[in-house]
C-alpha cells in the first residue's frame, strides 16, 4: 500500500471507473474466451485491443460506443486466428451490463459515501449501460452521478474527458481523485491535475512512465480506510 497523499488536500468529490475496478470481468472474459476456441490469452488480446481501438477512435475523430468497439474487435480477432463465431450469440453488452461488483465494492462505497464523500462514476460504457451495469450490481444508488465518455464523444484516457468531468460536479481538480484499476486511467486523470488511487485488482500495475498515483490500495474497503485516516478534518 502507497500513500503519496498530503493530508491536508483531501479530496471531497470521487470519481470511479466501473469496468475491472468496480464489476469483475471474470465472466465476460471467460465467454470471450470460449467464442475464440477456448483461449484465455485471446480473450486479453481482445480486451487490450478494445482499449486500442477506442484510443483510436477518439485520435480520429470518430465516435462508436465502447459496446459497438467490442463486438467489432471481437470479429476482427476471431479473424486473426481463424476461428468462426457463433452466429446467434448474446451480445457482449448484455453480458457487459450483467457483470456483478467485486466483493469488497458495496461495503467500500457505503463507507466512503457515509464519510462524505461524494461518489461519481465515470466510466468509458454508454450512458445508458453505465446505468444497467451499476443497477444490475445495486450501486447505482451510491453515486450522485453516473458520467459517460459518450457525452464528450471521447474515451478515457483523454484529458478531456476528465476536464469535462470536473466541470460537470463544478469542482476544481484540487477537489477531485480519481480512482481505477487501469495505469493508463489514473495517469491520464492525474495529468488532469486530479488526485489519483490506483486499485491493484488481479493483473494490474500502475503505468512506469505515468505519474505515480497518490495512493495504491487493495480493494475499495482499503481505500476507505486510507482516507479516513487521512482526511480526519473532513
Amino acid at each position: 500500500m502507497t500513500n503519496n497523499l498530503n493530508p491536508h488536500s483531501c479530496s471531497d468529490t470521487l470519481f470511479f471507473d466501473v469496468n475491472e475496478t468496480l464489476l469483475d470481468t471474470t465472466e465476460l472474459n471467460q465467454v470471450v474466451a470460449q467464442r475464440l476456441g477456448d483461449r484465455p490469452e485471446r480473450a486479453e488480446a481482445w480486451f487490450t485491443s478494445v482499449l486500442h481501438h477506442s484510443l483510436v477512435e477518439s485520435v480520429t475523430g470518430s465516435w462508436h460506443s465502447f459496446g459497438d468497439i467490442a463486438e467489432a474487435v471481437l470479429k476482427m480477432t476471431a479473424s486473426r486466428y481463424g476461428v468462426t463465431l457463433p452466429e446467434e450469440a448474446t451480445p457482449l453488452a448484455d453480458i457487459i451490463a450483467a457483470m456483478p461488483p467485486h466483493p469488497d465494492v458495496a461495503a467500500g462505497l457505503t463507507a466512503l459515501q457515509q464519510q462524505g464523500f461524494t461518489l461519481v462514476a465515470l466510466t468509458n460504457s454508454s450512458a445508458a449501460l453505465a446505468e444497467q451495469q451499476l443497477s444490475s450490481a445495486g450501486l447505482a444508488p451510491l453515486f450522485a452521478r453516473i458520467l459517460s465518455v459518450e457525452q464528450v464523444k471521447v474515451y478515457k484516457p483523454d484529458l478531456r474527458v476528465y476536464q469535462w468531468a470536473m466541470k460537470e460536479m463544478g469542482k476544481p481538480a484540487a477537489e477531485c481523485m480519481m480512482v481505477a484499476a487501469h495505469g493508463w486511467d489514473v495517469g491520464g486523470a492525474k495529468r488532469a491535475g486530479m488526485k489519483t488511487a490506483f486499485i491493484t485488482r488481479k493483473g494490474q500495475s500502475p503505468y512506469p512512465l505515468a505519474p505515480a498515483p497518490d495512493l495504491i490500495v487493495s480493494d475499495t474497503g482499503a481505500l476507505a480506510a486510507q482516507l479516513k485516516r487521512l482526511c480526519l478534518t473532513r
